[in-house]
């Protein structure tokens, strides 16, 4: 008995010790055997490295080194940093591993004052100062084997939910040393601004958002408003917003495609973005608030009215107008917010938009007898109707847009992809003019030098269209703000992922694709706005018909006191004069009712989704707990109850 006692205790010990000992053999042979094994479970997959990067990886002939500089030692005090670095020396590693030994990655971290701190400060990556005075450096540099360089000089915030499409892109651009030439024909100052090259000199404006992203991942090849032909070189010509083009670059945009060349072309039936304000204050001159690609257009199967502007009230963006101090924003109808919805979820251009932001935008559509496919990517909602651009530039506030909008309904196509088999604009090439000095030319002779006249395409055709050119607007789609000397673009909607897309689908490179839209930044709710679009609707109709009471109530009174002034008024009269008075009150009375019952249901509203948010959900998981709680409990108590 006494043995018994003393061993069941001594038992107790010995198996806690083997269980201690086998959880740490656990725990180490995991470490080593899973090391990399995790499970994503974030909405986005935002840990997990996608197929793209794969591919990426995959392609790289030469060997690429990556160098990760982190001050993993001042970072100590600051959480948000040391979270951010441990994912992105994660996903470093991971592409490391899965590029069988062509990425070689070396972490790196620069103590002040140290040869590490030389090298990162040598190779142009930014220290953000902290409290004390140090610098923590927290960026990426990549070379390769003949010299080249990509760096991301500090990891941002607001570029968090790019990393892995940052990343990849830099190890692309390091694996090609010659990057793919993108020729651009446009009227808009993508490259300085719309202050132009001086003002853009002097600091006073600013290049496009986009332009940087371009620049950083092709060969940019501007061809002048006039060109004979595109250079051999060009591996997709993009086309924005161009001014009207003569019969000989028209003839040369036509052969272009003839010879199996790709076009991303953007036109515009009212270009907002060349009505923006330079340093002056004033719309810079020059450029051509209208865009067309009249006779190409038609040759590709395509119609297009540049006369008339998409309006749309379910996609309609919300603008601040400070019209009426109690609503001090309305919907914009002819400013769409396009959502993931109306975006062609199979084309791998368009897969991972989620949002664009587009400002008076027209539409296309397709030739019943066309030899040409039509597929739309951007589509408005069936709550849509056309405006005259004459009347558009008459700059209507946004409330009257929504008093008289008439819906057709139709969906009418924003963009949209053409391929297939085409057939030349031309009969042949344009005959050129004699120029100044010039004697042998003559009307109807071809110019010398040209090639050979292609009647139709030797290849299918692959051609993208975009009926608006405020895309590229980097007010419509980004957030810009300087950190430590540079620029950091937050992005706000799906606009340069979809730019960005489509030309590496022209070029054959769709590796980058589904990476750069894997997290947004902007979550719209979409039931909270179509909920206040609807109160709105109700608000503006029962303001409009008790305005209009108001004014004809006022102007009645209006009339019949100065007919009293001048006469005198009858007790008759007079009796009316009360009347209107108490009329016009009751009026009043009923215009500020309204306006705050819309305020009271947006307010009840929001009320109703915090408390879903913050109290339902959790009581329901507490009532889910304590009901698997109470089941155990009953069979818990039905076994003991069966042995007893």
């Amino acid at each position: 008995m006494m043995n018994q006692q003393i061993s069941r205790p001594a038992y107790r010990i010995v198996m806690l010790v083997l269980l201690a000992v086998l959880f740490l053999a656990i725990n180490m042979f995991s470490n080593v055997a899973f090391r990399s094994a995790r499970i994503d479970l974030t909405q986005n997959n935002l840990y997990t490295l996608s197929a793209g990067t794969a591919e990426v990886v995959s392609k790289i002939e030469e060997p690429v080194t990556l160098r990760f500089f982190y001050s993993e030692k001042l970072a100590t005090d600051y959480g948000r940093i040391r979270t951010y670095a441990s994912r992105v020396r994660d996903t470093l590693e991971e592409i490391r591993a899965e590029s069988n030994g062509k990425v070689r990655l070396e972490v790196i971290e620069p103590e002040p004052f140290s040869e590490q701190e030389d090298l990162a400060m040598s190779l142009g990556l930014k220290g953000a100062p902290t409290q004390g005075g140090d610098i923590i450096y927290f960026g990426l540099v990549g070379t390769n084997s003949v010299d080249g360089l990509q760096s991301i000089p500090f990891f941002t915030d607001e570029r968090e939910p790019y990393l892995e499409y940052d990343i990849a892109r830099m190890i692309q651009n390091l694996s090609e040393p010659t990057k793919p030439v993108l020729g651009i024909v446009t009227n808009l100052p993508l490259d300085t601004g719309t202050g132009g090259l001086m003002s853009a000199m002097r600091g006073e404006s600013l290049p496009f958002m986009i332009y940087n992203e371009l620049q950083d991942r092709f060969d940019i090849e501007f061809l002048e408003q006039k060109f004979q032909a595109v250079p051999e070189k060009v591996n997709v010509l993009m086309i924005v917003h161009p001014k009207p083009l003569d019969k000989p670059t028209l003839y040369a945009i036509d052969q272009f495609v003839m010879r199996g060349g790709h076009v991303l072309a953007f036109v515009d039936p009212h270009s907002e973005v060349s009505l923006t304000a330079g340093p002056n204050g004033n719309p810079i001159r020059g450029y051509t608030e209208m865009s067309d690609l009249e006779p190409l257009l038609k040759s590709w199967g395509v119609g297009y009215d540049p006369s008339k502007i998409v309006g749309d009230r379910k996609l309609a963006q919300r603008v601040r107008t400070g019209l009426d101090a109690r609503r001090q924003e309305s919907d914009y109808v002819i400013w769409l917010a396009v959502p993931r919805d109306n975006v062609d979820r199979n084309d791998i251009v368009t897969a991972d938009v989620s949002r664009l932001n587009l400002g008076t935008a027209g539409y296309f559509t397709h030739d019943k007898d066309a030899t040409t496919v039509f597929t739309p990517l951007v589509t408005s909602s069936e709550d849509s109707q056309l405006y005259d651009v004459e009347d558009v530039k008459k700059g209507p506030r946004p409330d009257d847009l929504l008093r008289d909008f008439k819906p057709t309904p139709e969906a009418y196509v924003i963009a949209a992809r053409v391929s297939g088999p085409v057939k030349s604009a031309f009969s042949g090439p344009p005959s050129q003019e004699p120029a100044a000095g010039e004697d042998d030319a003559s009307p109807g002779k071809p110019k010398a030098g040209l090639a050979p006249y292609i009647a139709a395409s030797e290849s299918d055709a692959n051609i993208i269209l975009f009926a608006d050119s405020d895309i590229f607007d980097d007010r419509f789609w980004v957030r810009t703000e300087s950190y430590l000397g540079e620029r950091v673009a937050q992005p706000i909607a799906d606009n340069a992922v979809f730019i960005m897309s489509a030309i590496d689908n022209l070029m054959g490179s769709n590796e980058l694709i589904s990476l750069r839209a894997r997290a947004k930044s902007d979550r719209p709710f979409v039931v909270v706005d179509e909920l206040q679009r609807g109160a709105e609707r109700r608000f503006l109709a029962e303001q409009q018909a008790l305005e209009k009471r108001i004014s004809e109530t006022e102007q009645n009174l209006t009339e019949l006191q100065t007919k009293g002034v001048a006469t005198g008024a009858s007790e008759d009269e007079a009796t009316e004069i009360r009347t209107f008075r108490a009329d016009l009150l009751e009026s009043r009375k009923k215009l500020r009712d309204v306006q705050r019952d819309l305020r009271r249901d947006v307010e009840g509203l929001g009320a109703r989704l915090r408390f879903v948010n913050i109290a339902l959900v959790p009581l329901v998981l507490a009532i889910l707990a304590l009901a698997a709680a109470f089941v155990r409990y009953r069979r818990r108590k039905a076994r003991v109850e069966k042995r007893a």
